[in-house]
């Protein structure tokens, strides 16, 4: 056999990235149930920890990858006609789909009270140690020093400190391509290492579905049945329902088409929980789909720190609700005005990285909530965030596409004739490729 045939061979066996997250999906189950129904800690423990492994090297990269793309995306805009515009408009989408996302979250959960009958009440739950209010959101955003939101992972304050960065090369013209140089190539390092890890997804959803299960089992999400299924199931209806009703009558584009670009980096959310650590992959299939570089390089990071419809709108909507009647608390029609004006505008307070805590405790101290319900649903917190999170990655692609189709920038060529095959048949072109 040739050599040429040989690799032939190797390529048609070859099994496809979103094959083989299914694969470590279903071998989870099958671990984390084992481990627990046979009491085996040491394969507790090494499901806990190839899962937190994983979920490390993501975080490794959060902090310099969201200040270089922020930046870099910035200065990018010099190079888009109607950047200003482009812009707004794009911040104008986000908005409209979190008000949207956050009335089916409060109907969902007007509707099913996922508070009642849970058995569960106020003395099981407890304080979270981080919790979120206006003024620390407010105050919080402008950093004290460069380093420490570094080291303590405040993303917020990373943006804030890229966009300064970006705006103020751009106002320093040709004294400052140096700087945006050298940030293009650090960016270009970053997102390559971080493709790498991206490539060990199957092992990490071994390990964080195994965990999960092992450490939880099934009674939990039988005792938080309703709760989670509105999660689930606003989230799904957005994700399905919503996001391919707006582009087949804003954009006027095939949702089908949609589902096959994007599809790569909606399941590696739904794995890693995180917005940012998927960003390299949400930039990519928004490239693929007719979105231009320019554009999508600055919109795409936008979105990975801000755009949060499943974590930021669907989730605190149902869960003030849940919290609301677990501890007794009646809602009025103010109070359910007050979760979509927080949901709309508070989103930033998420800032992409896992889990939705701030977003909730913001939510909950403005309705005047005890903050012990968060302690509620932190067990529960792992399962939920996989669809919340896979939902933002989502929305994080739809507004850009509809922005570039108004705006008449979209290559629908590219967009129709997009396939489904596999992204990793080549590695990402990177936010920096754009520049």
């Amino acid at each position: 056999m040739s050599v040429s045939s040989n690799t032939q061979l190797k390529r048609s066996v070859r099994v496809p990235f979103w094959a083989q997250i299914l694969i470590g999906l279903a071998l989870g189950v099958l671990l984390g149930w084992l481990a627990r129904s046979q009491d085996l800690s040491w394969l507790v423990t090494t499901l806990e920890k190839v899962g937190g492994t994983f979920v490390g090297l993501l975080k490794l990269a959060v902090a310099p990858l969201v200040f270089f793309a922020i930046l870099v995306s910035v200065t990018n805009l010099r190079k888009v006609n109607n950047a200003a515009r482009l812009a707004s408009r794009t911040l104008l989408w986000f908005m409209v789909t979190s008000l949207i996302a956050v009335a089916i979250g409060l109907v969902i959960g007007l509707v099913t009270n996922p508070g009642a009958g849970t058995g569960l009440d106020p003395a099981d739950g407890g304080v979270p140690e981080k919790t979120g209010s206006w003024i620390d959101f407010l105050t919080g955003i402008v950093p004290t020093d460069v380093i420490t939101p570094f080291t303590e992972l405040n993303v917020l304050q990373i943006v804030f400190m890229a966009a300064v960065a970006g705006i103020a090369a751009l106002q320093l013209g040709e004294k400052a391509q140096p700087i945006l140089t050298l940030s293009e190539s650090v960016l270009e390092l970053l997102q390559k290492a971080l493709w790498w890890v991206i490539r060990l997804a199957p092992l990490g959803t071994v390990g964080l579905i195994g965990n999960a299960i092992a450490t939880y089992g099934w009674n939990l999400i039988g005792e938080y049945a309703t709760f989670t299924a509105d999660i689930y199931v606003g989230c799904l209806i957005v994700l399905f329902g919503v996001y391919p009703a707006l582009l087949a009558t804003v954009a006027k584009v095939s949702p089908v088409q949609f589902f096959k670009g994007a599809w790569p980096a909606i399941q590696l959310a739904f794995v890693s929980r995180s917005s940012v650590g998927t960003m390299p992959l949400t930039q990519k299939v928004t490239e693929r789909l007719g979105v231009p570089k320019e554009y999508a390089s600055f919109a795409v990071p936008f979105g990975a720190t801000t755009k949060m419809d499943g974590c930021a709108a669907i989730y605190p909507a149902i869960a003030a609700i849940f919290v609301a009647q677990i501890f007794d608390v009646p809602l009025g029609v103010g109070d359910y005005l007050l979760i979509a004006f927080v949901s709309v505008v508070g989103s930033a307070a998420t800032a992409g990285l896992t889990g939705a805590t701030v977003m909730l405790t913001l939510t909950l101290s403005t309705l005047g909530l005890p903050m012990e319900g968060v302690g509620l649903l932190l067990a529960i917190d792992p399962i939920l965030d996989m669809i919340r999170t896979a939902t933002n990655v989502a929305g994080q692609v739809v507004a850009p596409l509809i922005v570039a189709s108004r705006e008449k920038i979209l290559d629908r060529d590219k967009y129709n004739g997009v396939s489904s095959a596999p992204i990793d048949a080549e590695e990402p072109r990177v936010v920096a490729a754009a520049a």
